[in-house]
């Protein structure tokens, strides 16, 4: 048994924390507004995020980080992307001694375009041991009802890997994987979140599953496209962070970023759609960061160029759409190609 820290009690981090408690660990849950962290101390529930579902006892709730992160040595970073800094400064202040931290965010920061690793290794440097990174094809609602999932652990150090992939593991519904591609594993779980409000749009506007297949399969060569000019090997974008990943966030309610596209296609603003959602939805910011990337690097992204302008230029989904259909013909099998030849 380790005690182990779980940052973040939305849906995501919840799920988690009940994953390292069937597992037999101790976890602390810290979230920010007490009335929560009461919640799940006394009614043993977290409703707003994971509803109807009952809490392990192993699980504690934290509104104070300094008493959620005493004597710990391994951390589940589960805040959304825009707020990792500042939780990590707070972080930095608490502890004493260096931490590994596991991020399952999902995301790249626009303007500086770092992944999540990077911005951990930045903001705690001599207060990290490792950084591992979680991702996969995982809807959180499905795993707090410890139904079948399967996610891959990625590291620079995969030492550090394997310990968390022993730490997750659970022989009865959650299978964790290994892979030493960091980027890779952190472009795939990134990028996917633009792919899929892309694929709420088509949707929202009716086209049907058609669309909804090229888009995913074209989205994926985007990915591949990127991550490859970052350095992450081809092959990670057909595994479960890649292709994987892809599937379940195009084409479940359950996500987020599908949703939030949905409603753009049926043609409601931007604003209006993230003020329904009540929860974070990545893919809007991680857009803006990949296509500032792809414009720095040269790479060619057309959804995403088409969807950054949907959400930041005012452009009409449907001449979106019309615009991708219209574009100049070329060969499929040009990325590869491409890739192989590098």
């Amino acid at each position: 048994m380790e005690q182990i820290a779980v940052l973040g009690a939305g849906s995501w981090g919840t799920a988690l924390a009940i994953v390292l408690a069937d597992n037999g660990h101790a976890v602390r849950l810290w979230g920010q507004r007490p009335e929560q962290i009461e919640e799940i101390n006394e009614k043993r529930t977290n409703e707003k995020y994971l509803p109807g579902i009952e809490l392990p006892n192993g699980i504690v709730g934290y509104s104070s980080l300094k008493e959620a992160l005493e004597t710990i040595e391994t951390v589940v970073l589960a805040v959304p992307t825009k707020a990792i800094r500042d939780v990590l400064k707070k972080v930095r202040e608490c502890v004493k001694q260096a931490i590994t931290i596991v991020t399952v965010s999902k995301g790249i920061e626009p303007d500086t375009h770092k992944r999540i690793s990077e911005i951990i290794e930045e903001e705690m440097g001599p207060f990290l041991q490792d950084v591992v990174v979680l991702s996969g094809p995982s809807h959180a609602e499905e795993v707090s009802l410890r139904h079948p999932t399967t996610v891959t652990v990625s590291s620079k150090n995969m030492k550090a890997a394997e310990r968390i992939q022993d730490l997750f593991m659970n022989s009865q519904y959650f299978r964790v994987y290994t892979n030493p591609d960091l980027i890779g594993v952190e472009i795939g779980g990134a990028l996917k979140n633009i792919i899929a409000l892309a694929a709420g749009i088509t949707d929202g506007l009716g086209y049907g599953d058609n669309a909804k297949a090229a888009l995913i399969t074209r989205g994926l060569a985007e990915i591949a496209r990127l991550g490859c000019s970052l350095g992450a090997n081809p092959l990670t974008f057909s595994g479960l962070t890649g292709i994987g990943d892809l599937i379940v966030t195009c084409t479940s309610v359950h996500s987020r970023n599908w949703r939030a596209g949905h409603l753009l296609g049926k043609g409601m603003k931007l604003d209006e759609v993230l003020d329904s959602m009540g929860m974070v939805v990545e893919g809007v910011r991680t857009t803006k960061a990949a296509y500032q990337l792809a414009q720095k690097l040269g790479v060619k992204m057309p959804i995403t160029e088409v969807l950054y302008d949907v959400l930041f230029n005012g452009k009409n989904p449907k001449e979106g759409a019309d615009s991708l259909m219209a574009r100049v013909k070329t060969h499929e099998m040009e990325d590869l190609i491409n890739i192989l030849e590098k």
